[in-house]
């Protein structure tokens, strides 16, 4: 589970621990020092090496929250080239990788129209990683309100599964969507 470099892996709340409640191998990621630039570079790195230290048994399920989007890819290549099998994305409120290498403010001006957390500008500015080669594996997007409703109207674009979480707890809603994309796998 990759949280936003906005924010925090205990942004993920109960979710982790929901979900191990139910059988579910879940590796969450901390990445505390992806303060200073190559931010996104930094990122990518904390967290494939996290992810190879938990050593999961099974293919990956990365699962994305905000600004972690756009990275996701990256972390995919990573696990692939570390020889992990990645067998999918979920996205949750979050922002959608694009092709090239765009900047976080790019991709904010054209999927949300919310105020950015304070960071340093050139968070803002640095390039992306590309993302030439990606989906390689099935994607699924969860959104829980109405800032990342253009995300998710993007996604619908792209014929992914989306999923709008209403009243149910959120680990429902992920594995409502997680047996929407894969239902041979859940």
């Amino acid at each position: 589970m990759l949280h936003s470099p906005l924010g925090a892996a205990a942004d993920w709340g109960s979710l982790p621990d929901d979900l191990a409640a139910r059988g579910v191998e879940t590796v969450v990621v901390a990445v505390t020092d992806d303060d200073r630039p190559p931010y996104a570079a930094r990122y990518v790195a904390r967290a494939s090496l996290q992810i190879a230290a938990a050593a999961p048994a099974r293919p990956l399920l990365l699962v994305a929250a905000g600004a972690a989007g756009p990275l996701v890819p990256a972390v995919a290549a990573a696990q692939r080239a570390a020889r992990r099998t990645v067998a999918g994305y979920l996205l949750v409120d979050a922002l959608l990788p694009q092709p090239g290498t765009p900047t976080r403010a790019e991709l904010a001006a054209a999927q949300q129209h919310l105020d950015p957390p304070v960071r340093p500008p050139d968070f803002f500015t640095e390039p992306l990683p590309m993302t030439a080669d990606w989906p390689d594996a099935p994607c699924g997007y969860l959104r829980t309100g109405d800032g990342y409703a253009h995300s998710a109207h993007l996604a619908e674009l792209r014929s992914w599964p989306v999923r709008r979480k209403h009243g149910e707890p959120l680990a429902d809603a992920l594995e409502a969507l997680a047996a929407q994309v894969w239902p041979d796998d859940v």
